[in-house]
C-alpha cells in the first residue's frame, strides 16, 4: 500500500468506529468501492493499520471440563502409542474413544438445567491438555540442554565412529552404494561388503574444535577404536600441530568404547574416560556435526574421483582434514581451529609415546597388589610407596598400572571416584642403596620418621576414647592404665540373657532303656590290709584280739565296703564286745 492508501483506509477505520450501530457495512462497502478492493480484503488491510481493543477475558479462562487425572490417561494412551522415530500413531479421538468404551474416563459434563450429559469435543480436549502441559506435542519436545566448556586445547577430545551410508571399498576401488543394490530387502548384497564397509573415525578437540579423522576397514572394534586414538595422539605432518594425549575422552557407551583394550590404554595413558549416557548423543555434540561436516566437504567429493585403497583415502582424508582445520573459520572462537589449538601451553600439551610403547600399554591391564606395613607395593620387580594415596591401610589391595610417561620411575594407582569414575594417583618408585635399604628409610640415631596416620588409626583412636569415655589419646591411654571398665560400667553384657523371658516347655513322654548294667566285683582286703585301714580308727582300743576277731568272722577276706560296718561294731561298749570274744575264746579251747 501507498501512503495515500493507507491515510485513505485509516479514515474508514475512523468513520466506522464512530458510526451509530448498523451503519458500519454501509461505511465498509463505500470505502472497498473506492479503493477498488474486495470487502474481505478492506477488513483485512483495516486490521494493519488500526489498534482494536482486545476481547475481554472470559470468566472461565483457564478452566476445563477435563479432570487432571483423565487427562493424564488420555496423554499416557497417545504415548505409548508414538514409535521410536517420534512418530503418533494415536489420534486424540482414537484415544478418548478407547477410554470411554472401558469406562476410564468420561471427558464431558453434565448440563445442570438439563441433565443431558455432553461429551467435550476434540478440541476441548487437546486444548485441555495444552493447559496441563500433557500434550504429546508439548512432552516430545527435547529436554534442556546444558552448554559445556572445556579449558584449554587438549583438555577435552570427543570420539564416535559411524559406518559410511554412501561407500565401500571394492576390489576396484570405492564404489557408492546403489540403493536399487543394497537394502533392507536384499540382506546377502548387505552381508557380501560386510567387511568392505568404510567406516569413518572422527575426533575433535572441544576447545578449538579441531577434526582428527581416518578410516577403517570391518567394523566398529576395540582395535579399530585404540588405532585411532593412537595414531591421532602422535605428531604427523608438519602442516598439522594437531597431536598429544587429551586429559579427558568422551565417548558414547559402544562396545568398543568399553572394551578392557580401550579402558586400559586410558588408564596407561592418564586419560579421564567419560562415557555418556544411552541415548544421550547430544553430549557430544561437536563431534556428532563433525560427521555432518566430513560427509559434505570430504565423502562428497569421492563421487567425483574413486580411491583404489584404504591408504589412499586416509591419505585424502589427511590432506583435506589439514586443510579444513587451517582454513575454516569456527563460528565460536571466530578463527580457525589450528589457530586457536596453537594456544596450547606447555603443560597442556602431554606429549605421547611412540606408536608400539601406546600398543603395549593397551593390552598392560592393572593387577592388583597388596599394601605392607611399610605402605609399599610390589610391582614389576620394583617397590613403589604408596602413602600418598589418599585413605590407603595396611592390607588392602590397590591396582596398579604403568606409568606411560616416565616407565620404571614411577606407576601409577586406579582409584575410583565418589561420582563413579576412575581416577589416576602417580606413585614413585623406591631406590635402594649399596646395602639394600631404602632410600627413604630413617637412619638410626639420626633420623626419625613415621608415617601419617592411616584411616585405620583414626577410627582405632576414636574407638578408644569412645569406650573409655574420653575426649583425647592421653586421656584415653589413662584411663585404660587404671584398668577402668569400659564405656564406664554402663553395659551389661548378661542383660540379653536375663531379660529374654523363656518359655515353659511341656514334658515329653518317654520310653524307659533296658541296659544290663555291668557288675563290677572288687578283690577282698586280707586281715592285714583291713588292719591297717582299722587301725588309725580304732587307735585307743586296738589289740590283738581286735586282729583275731577279724580273722574268726571274716575267714575269707574282708570286703572295702564293709569296714565302716566292722569300725562301728568294734567301738561298741566293752561288754557287749568282750561278750562273744570270750566265748568264741571259750569254744576254742574246748
Amino acid at each position: 500500500m501507498n501512503p495515500v492508501q493507507t491515510q485513505l483506509l485509516a479514515q474508514i477505520a475512523q468513520r466506522a468506529a464512530s458510526a451509530p450501530h448498523g451503519q458500519r457495512t454501509a461505511i465498509y462497502k463505500a470505502g472497498a468501492a473506492e479503493l477498488g478492493i474486495s470487502l474481505q480484503t478492506l477488513q483485512r488491510k483495516l486490521k494493519e493499520v488500526s489498534v482494536t481493543k482486545p476481547r475481554k477475558r472470559r470468566s472461565d479462562a483457564g478452566c476445563s471440563a477435563l479432570p487432571l487425572e483423565e487427562a493424564q490417561l488420555i496423554s499416557a494412551v497417545m504415548l505409548e502409542s508414538i514409535r521410536a522415530n517420534n512418530k503418533q500413531l494415536s489420534t486424540i479421538e482414537r484415544a478418548v474413544e478407547r477410554l470411554r468404551s472401558n469406562n476410564m474416563i468420561l471427558a464431558g459434563r453434565v448440563d445442570e438445567a438439563t441433565g443431558v450429559f455432553q461429551p467435550l469435543s476434540n478440541g476441548a480436549i487437546s486444548r485441555a491438555l495444552r493447559s496441563y502441559k500433557l500434550h504429546p506435542e508439548q512432552l516430545l519436545h527435547d529436554a534442556p540442554a546444558v552448554s559445556l566448556a572445556s579449558k584449554h586445547p587438549n583438555h577435552v577430545w570427543q570420539v564416535d565412529a559411524s559406518i559410511s551410508t554412501q561407500f565401500y571399498l571394492a576390489d576396484d576401488g570405492a564404489r557408492v552404494m546403489n540403493k536399487a543394490e543394497f537394502y533392507d530387502g536384499k540382506p546377502a548384497n548387505l552381508k557380501k561388503i560386510e567387511r568392505q564397509r568404510l567406516w569413518r573415525y572422527v575426533i575433535t578437540d572441544h576447545t578449538s574444535g579441531t577434526l582428527y579423522l581416518e578410516y577403517v576397514l570391518g567394523a566398529e572394534s576395540a582395535e579399530n577404536l585404540c588405532t585411532v586414538l593412537i595414531n591421532a595422539m602422535q605428531k604427523r605432518h608438519e602442516s598439522d600441530p594437531f597431536h598429544g594425549v587429551p586429559w579427558m575422552l568422551m565417548t558414547d557407551p559402544g562396545a568398543a568404547m568399553t572394551s578392557g583394550i580401550f579402558r586400559n590404554l586410558c588408564r596407561a595413558m592418564s586419560i579421564d574416560l567419560i562415557i555418556n549416557q544411552v541415548g544421550n548423543a547430544r553430549a557430544k555434540g561437536q563431534v556428532e556435526q563433525a560427521h555432518n561436516i566430513v560427509e559434505r566437504e570430504f565423502e562428497s567429493a569421492l563421487k567425483f574421483q574413486a580411491a583404489e585403497s584404504l591408504e589412499q583415502i586416509n591419505a585424502w582424508a589427511g590432506q583435506w582434514m589439514r586443510y579444513y582445520n587451517a582454513t575454516s573459520v569456527h563460528t565460536r572462537t571466530r578463527r580457525t581451529r589450528f589457530g586457536v589449538w596453537q594456544l596450547i601451553t606447555p603443560d597442556q600439551l602431554r606429549l605421547a609415546p611412540t606408536i608400539e610403547v601406546c600398543r603395549e600399554l593397551a593390552v598392560s591391564t592393572p593387577e592388583e597388589r597388596k599394601v605392607s606395613n611399610l605402605l609399599r607395593v610390589s610391582f614389576r620387580g620394583a617397590q613403589f610407596d604408596v602413602s600418598s594415596v589418599p585413605s590407603v591401610m595396611v592390607g588392602e589391595k590397590l591396582l596398579i598400572t604403568r606409568n606411560c610417561w616416565r616407565d620404571q620411575d614411577a606407576a601409577i594407582v586406579v582409584l575410583m571416584g565418589e561420582d563413579g569414575r576412575e581416577q589416576y594417583h602417580v606413585v614413585e618408585r623406591i631406590e635402594m642403596n649399596e646395602f639394600g635399604f631404602a632410600e627413604t628409610s630413617a637412619t638410626i640415631g639420626e633420623q626419625y620418621k613415621r608415617h601419617a596416620d592411616t584411616p585405620a588409626q583414626v577410627s582405632r583412636k576414636v574407638l578408644e576414647q569412645l569406650a573409655t569415655g574420653t575426649t583425647n589419646e592421653a586421656d584415653a591411654a589413662a584411663a585404660r592404665k587404671a584398668k577402668a571398665v569400659p564405656f564406664g560400667g554402663q553395659i551389661d553384657p548378661h542383660k540379653h540373657v536375663t531379660d529374654t523371658v523363656l518359655p515353659a516347655y511341656l514334658p515329653r513322654r518317654g520310653t524307659s532303656l533296658n541296659v544290663n548294667a555291668p557288675t563290677v566285683e572288687h578283690a577282698l582286703l586280707t586281715h592285714v590290709e583291713a588292719a591297717k585301714l582299722l587301725r588309725p580308727r580304732m587307735t585307743d582300743i586296738w589289740s590283738a584280739e581286735t586282729f583275731s576277731w577279724l580273722q574268726q568272722h571274716y575267714p575269707d577276706g574282708i570286703a572295702q565296703e564293709q569296714l565302716d560296718a566292722i569300725e562301728a561294731e568294734l567301738k561298741r561298749p566293752a561288754e557287749v564286745v568282750r561278750t562273744p570274744l570270750s566265748l568264741v575264746a571259750a569254744v576254742g579251747g574246748n
